[in-house]
């Protein structure tokens, strides 16, 4: 998601498209949230283990 969203940031940047801008900070935003909530322990997505 990081990834997508850092791709959206520099396509909209490039292209003078707003809206790729604004999402593409979310999606990294999101992304960023979601990384460090699973690097400190916490179940991301409702789910302990991987089966």
């Amino acid at each position: 998601m990081i990834l997508l969203g850092v791709i959206l940031l520099i396509i909209g940047f490039v292209t003078g498209i707003s809206i790729l801008w604004t999402i593409g900070i979310v999606l990294a935003l999101v992304g960023l949230a979601l990384w460090v909530a699973g690097a400190l322990g916490h179940a991301v997505g409702g789910r302990r283990h991987y089966y």
